[in-house]
């Protein structure tokens, strides 16, 4: 090789380079299915180094997963809900990860895909499953039915809590409580539903006696697996605090009203608490996963599926075919950095690291006094040092999750040369990547299409009947980038923001037309992700027999969907912008604050419940508020969107030519939305939106207030505002509110003829 060969190396593989990134935009997706301990783990340290070919999803139940370690403390009192509680959607924004909610009910090993319950299968390249265990209460008559597992927690929680607050509001009453199972679950548990009810009956002067609790064990000594000095003292215990134990026994029955053992022993309750051996859900056994006796994957010592390479599992729902070990939170903890990377080096084909699990763990049991019994090995011991020590231990992992850092530039991956995509036509789907996703989708069939995505041609030929020709045509288009992970959810706020111009004129929407903007990846990554938009669109447009009649699709940076949607009306429901009539009373269907929220969401300053809340309501539709507001002849009608409520009303006032008073104590606004505004974040188009605000009256004192830069926060999939007959309004909200719209508030009155026209004042 020459002189002028080697000084093109670098040249050639800077070209090489360009390929490479080019190829690997999105290359493979990894799921991890669950929101255990290891999956919290993995997802923090693949925040803090993500791998940017790689589209990552969290499928998860709920969007708090609970820490073990914190929930006995919880049961006693000692910490709430945040305390205990992982933030699953906020670590997933961390993360760079997609995050659904739904319970997976299937796995279809063959196809990659998990199965879920209430939204369309998840399609995967590699897939962690992570998602726990529960007591197993199937082969115990009424168990199922009269008894409280102990998992999941997100069911368990609320029942705690609902008994709590019997006692707490009728102490003079007493209460029997059991425990089935006496490991160390059971048995912690005893001990802090002991220690919180006995302090709620000293608290209200009513006697501990008004408690009894029984504790039944098929074992002849409790702590199965630890050493006898630990077994001794938890029985001394717990007997000291005057817990019934009944050591020998085994459940055959549970009633409404008693616990039925084996050798006859009957014992009336009115609580039975399930704790007894760990279970995996069937769905299971009836995949081609290799599973032990009790339906548990099993796994090698890098925590791989033995009968799948490209399947791993972690915490109790693993179990580990070469090194067996107790279900135990200790164990999922310090299976996340292993799994993570192991994950990591399949992705990239290299080697696989075996994780080996400790022989020996300390186990510490909080007794609800704020002490705690170690057992560790042959050896135990109690202190109220050990609680202190357990408590600094769990509130230390638990900040792991909640001072989420800054993205240092050096965790950020390896910059390489920018990929230069194509524009204009170039950048569209392509047609096997388009036809592969529309082949997914169940599209609703209307006689009336001529032309539609069944039968496809350069645009889409409705029939309209002579029944229709007595109204008018409604046209409306709108849409955005997306502002949630979740692309199937993404999909359904889209369509119900989008419906919602044609619900607000009171007309019925009849076919609708899409442009969906796709992330750059693979073609099968983006056939998956636009069947998971267009699966969100369709199950909003079926509910109310709408047509889905074509669309486009392009490549871009981000996800973006917008919807064209036309209805119809009769000229005699039209409602317009333009109406509002003197006295008449103004109701907000929807609270304000999805653009703090979400702007807020982008910086992990949001708590996941803020989220989970908005989503709710940006998921109701509007068309049956429309119908209400019909119903009690209301005479303007517009939904608050991007311009805020201020801007939106505005034009409402100028329009009609009429002034209004708005009470702001009387306004709804989201959980977490004043927050936001008070730490400085507002939405980027909080600016423009503000630019209206001279032309408001308003005092000095109600605009230095977080709410009022509510008034001007653009709002997605946001409620109706409409105007009614102030002797109609209230009926009219109570209906509002039984019909789901429970936040629903009347925020002011149009003004009396002769006032200032086209005011707004604020009071």
């Amino acid at each position: 090789m020459g002189e002028g060969d080697r000084d093109s190396m670098p040249v050639l593989q800077w070209i090489a380079a360009i390929r490479e990134m080019i190829m690997s935009a999105w290359k493979k997706t990894l799921l991890l299915l669950g929101g255990g301990h290891s999956h919290a783990i993995a997802l923090k340290e693949w925040g803090m180094n993500p791998l940017s070919d790689i589209r990552v999803i969290l499928l998860n139940d709920v969007a708090y997963t609970p820490y073990s370690g914190m929930l006995p403390g919880q049961v006693a009192g000692f910490y709430d809900y945040e305390d205990t509680h992982i933030d699953l959607r906020r670590l997933a924004r961390f993360a760079g990860s997609e995050f659904c909610i739904d319970q997976a009910v299937g796995l279809d090993v063959a196809q990659k895909q998990v199965i879920c319950q209430s939204r369309p299968p998840i399609a995967f390249d590699y897939l962690s499953i992570d998602i726990g265990s529960t007591p197993n209460t199937i082969t115990i008559p009424g168990a199922n039915r009269y008894a409280i597992p102990a998992k999941p927690v997100s069911h368990f929680l609320p029942q705690w809590d609902r008994i709590v607050a019997q006692v707490q509001q009728a102490p003079q009453q007493p209460i029997s409580l059991s425990i089935v199972g006496g490991g160390a679950g059971g048995v912690e548990l005893a001990f802090n539903i002991q220690a919180h009810l006995a302090r709620c009956f000293r608290q209200a002067h009513q006697p501990e006696t008004h408690l009894e609790l029984h504790l039944f064990h098929r074992g002849d000594t409790l702590l199965s697996g630890h050493n006898p000095g630990a077994s001794r003292r938890v029985e001394k215990a717990l007997k000291q605090r005057g817990v019934q134990l009944h050591l020998g026994e085994t459940v055959k029955e549970v009633t409404e009203t008693q616990v039925i053992c084996d050798s006859g022993l009957n014992i009336k309750c009115d609580v039975v608490f399930w704790v007894t051996q760990a279970s995996a859900p069937p769905w299971l056994k009836d995949c081609d996963l290799k599973t032990d006796e009790k339906g548990f994957i099993l796994v090698e010592n890098t925590l791989q599926s033995l009968s799948h390479d490209f399947i791993f599992a972690a915490g109790d729902i693993a179990t580990m075919a070469d090194s067996p070990h107790p279900k135990a939170g200790v164990f999922a903890v310090r299976q996340g950095k292993p799994l993570i990377q192991n994950l990591r080096n399949i992705i990239l084909n290299q080697s696989l690291q075996n994780y080996h699990p400790q022989k020996r763990y300390l186990a510490l049991l909080g007794t609800g006094n704020r002490s705690a019994i170690a057992s560790w090995g042959k050896l135990s011991w109690q202190s109220p040092l050990l609680w202190l020590w357990k408590d600094k231990i769990d509130r230390k992992f638990m900040d792991r999750f909640r001072d989420l850092p800054a993205k240092m530039e050096s965790q950020k991956p390896e910059l390489k040369p920018p990929v230069m995509y194509c524009a204009g036509c170039g950048s569209k789907i392509g047609h096997d990547t388009l036809k592969s996703a529309l082949q997914r989708l169940d599209l609703t069939s209307d006689a009336s299409i001529i032309f539609g995505l069944n039968a496809p041609d350069d645009a889409a030929v409705v029939e309209i009947s002579p029944e229709d020709c007595d109204g008018y045509l409604v046209h409306t288009i709108d849409g955005f980038t997306s502002l949630t992970n979740d692309p199937f959810t993404f999909g359904k706020i889209a369509t119900h923001h989008s419906l919602s111009d044609i619900f607000a004129m009171g007309a019925s929407p009849k076919t609708v037309l899409t442009q969906v903007t796709l992330p750059h990846g693979s073609e099968a990554i983006k056939a998956e992700i636009l069947y998971q938009v267009l699966a969100g669109v369709t199950e909003v447009l079926s509910e109310y027999k709408i047509s889905l009649v074509g669309g486009h699709t392009t490549e871009g940076e981000d996800l973006a969907l917008s919807l064209a949607c036309n209805g119809m009306v009769q000229k005699s429901c039209l409602l317009t912008q333009n109406n509002l009539k003197p006295n008449q009373a103004l109701i907000l269907t929807k609270p304000l604050g999805t653009g703090v929220l979400f702007a807020g969401d982008r910086q992990y300053r949001t708590k996941g419940k803020w989220i989970d809340f908005a989503l709710e309501s940006m998921l109701l539709s509007n068309q049956k508020s429309a119908k209400i507001f019909q119903d009690y002849n209301a005479t303007a009608c517009t939904d608050v969107t991007g311009f805020g409520l201020c801007g939106h009303l505005l034009e409402m006032v100028k329009a009609s030519q009429v002034s209004v008073k708005i009470n702001l104590d009387k306004i709804p606004f989201f959980d977490g939305a004043v927050a936001m505004v008070e730490a400085g974040i507002l939405s980027s188009l909080q600016p423009q939106n503000l630019a209206i605000a001279s032309e408001i009256s308003t005092p000095d004192t109600i605009q230095k207030l977080p709410q009022y830069q509510l008034l001007f926060d653009p709002q997605t999939a946001g409620g109706l505002l409409a105007s009614v007959p102030p002797e109609a309004a209230e009926a009219c909200l109570q209906q509002l509110q039984a019909a789901g719209y429970t936040h629903s508030q009347i925020i002011g009155f149009v003004g009396v003829e002769g006032e200032t026209e086209g005011a707004i004042a604020i009071e």
